[in-house]
């Protein structure tokens, strides 16, 4: 019999704070958006002021100065390296995992016994090494073993729930609305409730036919899945066929020199991500846009795409093609509030076609090029090596005047210990 369990970070973003800075053990925590504008991450006790998620900071100023909520600016760079330590810990207990989400991974714990106690043993272990709590959900599907996390997560003491039993199934399906079951959408929950489902129970017992009818193929997977039948089973992590990389400016942009600063960064981490999974980009499209909330301001969007010569890897190649792609679409009297560069039509870096006219030689060299950059900036932090493009004093950035030292990933923001 299949079994599976879903780990989830508790409070993911807040958990990595506290990790460290215990002072902030108790303590209400929210973490903001890109430029420090709205509100992404709450802790339990942020969430128990009212604090809502998605709510710009402005309007809750009042409330967080009267408890003392600490703000932090998103640290993306500690949160990855968080994950990743989370994710290492849990291969170690089930080598057969699927990577959900960045604080999310599913596991197949099939013929362990006790069953029980070796989740506990997963949590008290990712704890101990990562300091981040987890709650753990497990059932015979993916869809229930979602449906006992969230069990696990709101009504345990331990954190683990076990959902294997028809009667556990019974009695959570029942009182479960239906947009809290994995996979439901919006739009989908508002179908059912006008079919007169509200509940995970009734979707369950409900026809796979008319299911499928009015939700297609996959709404029947996930009515077969609450009945404990496997439809969904572990994916692998599939290569992107494209790769987007794009942040507002700090501060809105009339001029093209920091425009095209800002998009060679971008383009260097897409050059990054696109060699991590092995593979080349055959075209570059690259984006422009003013702020559409300021309706003082005259609007302007368009993007550009170019087709490169031969398909590359190359940071230096693909930062050419986006500043040849921004000189197309540029204009001037505009105040620019973002820009983004997208790798597109992806193929494996094994496949690359050589060109009947084009000096193919330097390949090696150029890979081997990258593969330093890659190394250095992976021991050492990143940005210790990057391209001129990208220049130095970066004015364009975004506002992160919270955010907490990258603890694990510079030298120079290790944690000091007196």
């Amino acid at each position: 019999m299949k079994v599976f369990a879903l780990v989830d970070c508790n409070n993911f973003y807040a958990s990595c704070e506290r990790v460290f800075d215990p002072t902030l053990k108790r303590r209400a925590i929210v973490i903001l958006s890109n430029n420090d504008g709205c509100i992404v991450a709450r802790s339990n006790e942020a969430k128990a002021l009212g604090i809502p998620m998605g709510g710009p900071l402005f309007e809750q100023k009042a409330i967080i100065k009267k408890h003392n909520v600490a703000v932090f600016s998103s640290n993306y760079q500690l949160y990855g390296d968080m994950s990743q330590r989370v994710m290492d810990s849990l291969r170690l207990y089930a080598p057969d995992m699927e990577v959900y989400s960045i604080d999310e991974a599913f596991l197949r714990l099939d013929h362990l016994q006790p069953l029980y106690e070796y989740c506990k043993t997963i949590r008290a272990k990712v704890l101990q090494w990562t300091g981040i709590p987890v709650s753990i959900g497990i059932g015979p599907t993916k869809v229930l073993a979602k449906v006992a996390n969230h069990v696990a997560k709101k009504q345990t003491d331990d954190g683990i729930f076990d959902i294997r039993s028809q009667q556990a199934q019974d009695e959570i399906l029942k009182t479960l609305n239906v947009d809290k079951v994995w996979g439901v959408a919006g739009r989908w929950s508002e179908r059912l409730r006008r079919m007169g489902i509200n509940k995970a129970a009734e979707l369950r017992d409900a026809s796979p036919t008319i299911i499928r009818k009015h939700l297609s193929v996959v709404g029947e997977r996930i009515l077969r899945e609450l009945r404990g039948q496997t439809c969904i089973d572990l994916e692998e992590i599939q290569p992107r066929k494209s790769i987007m990389s794009s942040k507002s400016f700090g501060n809105l942009l009339t001029k093209k020199e920091p425009i095209e600063e800002a998009l060679a960064n971008y383009a260097a981490r897409a050059c990054e991500k696109l060699r991590k999974q092995n593979s080349q980009a055959q075209r570059v499209h690259v984006f422009v846009q003013t702020n559409g909330f300021r309706e003082t301001d005259q609007q302007y969007n368009n993007g550009f795409t170019y087709t490169l010569t031969t398909p590359t890897s190359d940071t230096r190649s693909i930062i050419e093609a986006a500043k040849f792609c921004l000189s197309k679409i540029y204009k001037q009297g505009y105040r620019y509030k973002k820009t983004g560069v997208m790798l597109m039509d992806l193929i494996p870096a094994s496949l690359g076609q050589k060109q009947l006219f084009v000096d193919c030689n330097p390949r090696d060299l150029r890979d081997s090029l990258m593969g330093v950059v890659d190394r250095a900036n992976k021991d050492h932090g990143p940005d210790t090596l990057f391209f001129g493009a990208q220049g130095v004093n970066r004015e364009w950035k975004m506002r992160c005047g919270l955010r907490s030292p990258r603890y694990t990933t510079q030298w120079d923001e290790l944690l000091m210990v007196h």
